[in-house]
């Protein structure tokens, strides 16, 4: 590459380059933070997951985004990548009651608006509601978290 004194074009190059290693390099040790083996695939899917901060999807939406994004890689492999970083932590499935399965990049307690009919789920803003008086789990259990969706339709 020639680099022109009067060009602002290396450099912004040479800082998409150094953003793009940054990112994959946080995204590598995240995977490995979290036991799993970064492969290319767990690295491309991972920075598509994570990149937008919190959010949340399903297998197919996360298909469709690295397929867009020139990411080689089988539904399936989607799947199993998806069911991976739950065991391992790093996501949490959404227990919706729908046909589809979300996924939510935020592993925090929180809580979710559903509206009905649609694809769309929100969190909950921190702070809004408060579960008291769960009964005791059976013995030799312990609860592990507890889901609250509040579902939602535009008003009449």
């Amino acid at each position: 590459m020639i680099l022109n004194e009067n060009s602002n074009e290396p450099k912004e190059a040479m800082a998409a380059v150094h953003q793009d290693l940054t990112i994959e390099t946080d995204v590598t040790q995240r995977l490995r933070r979290a036991g799993l083996r970064p492969t290319r695939q767990r690295i491309a899917l991972a920075e598509l997951l994570f990149a937008k901060g919190d959010r949340h999807l399903t297998a197919e939406e996360l298909h469709e985004e690295a397929t867009g994004a020139g990411v080689s890689c089988s539904l399936a492999t989607v799947y199993n990548t998806l069911h991976q970083f739950t065991e391992a932590g790093m996501l949490r499935v959404l227990s919706l009651e729908t046909a589809r399965t979300y996924f939510d990049t935020n592993v925090s307690d929180h809580y979710h608006f559903v509206v009905e009919g649609s694809t769309e789920v929100y969190d909950v803003p921190r702070g809004n509601i408060s579960v008291r008086d769960l009964p005791p789990p059976p013995p030799g259990m312990e609860i592990a978290h507890v889901d609250v969706v509040i579902r939602l339709r535009p008003k009449r």
